[in-house]
């Protein structure tokens, strides 16, 4: 399969994207991989194939190499960035300042919401007595996030969001 944005390299990246709620696959060589900002994940590792968490939390590995290991199974940071799975419940607590700057770069979050959030489980009466959202209401809305974004570094989420107010601000 050839490269969706050269066309002359061999596809090896499949990148997926979601944008406004729609979905968008390409499939891409290295190089426009590359200069497009997606960058091979596994690439900082010695071992690609060693977990997929391990190359989140080995790039704060290096500077950290304490012995710390948890009390109650044993784990140390060094194991769980190798292995990129964590000890037990324990472990997030005890090793929090390394673990939750990775977990935020991968999930967005640090906080786990369950498969359905509060937000989704309101009633259908609570929905149909909600007054429809104006174009101003939606772009207020839509900075408060942005600004929520950017305060937690999540910058994807951010550009998409600042796409997202434009769009909706040349709408109106």
């Amino acid at each position: 399969m050839k490269c969706e944005k050269c066309g002359a390299e061999n596809a090896n990246t499949h990148v997926k994207t979601v944008m406004n709620g729609e979905i968008r696959e390409y499939d891409l060589c290295a190089d426009c991989a590359h200069k497009l900002g997606y960058t091979n994940m596994f690439s900082d590792m010695d071992n690609e194939f060693s977990g997929l968490l391990g190359s989140f939390f080995s790039n704060v590995l290096p500077a950290r190499t304490q012995a710390t290991r948890c009390e109650f199974c044993g784990s140390s940071y060094p194991e769980i960035a190798k292995t990129g799975m964590v000890g037990c419940a324990r472990c997030y607590d005890l090793f929090a300042d390394r673990l939750y700057p990775s977990i935020r770069r991968m999930h967005g979050n640090t906080t786990h919401c369950g498969k359905n959030s509060a937000a989704s489980k309101k009633s259908a009466a609570e929905k149909a007595e909600a007054k429809p959202e104006t174009a101003q209401d939606k772009i207020n809305r839509l900075k408060s996030e942005l600004d929520a974004a950017v305060k937690e570094q999540n910058f994807e989420l951010a550009a998409q969001l600042r796409d997202e107010i434009k769009e909706t601000e040349a709408q109106s």
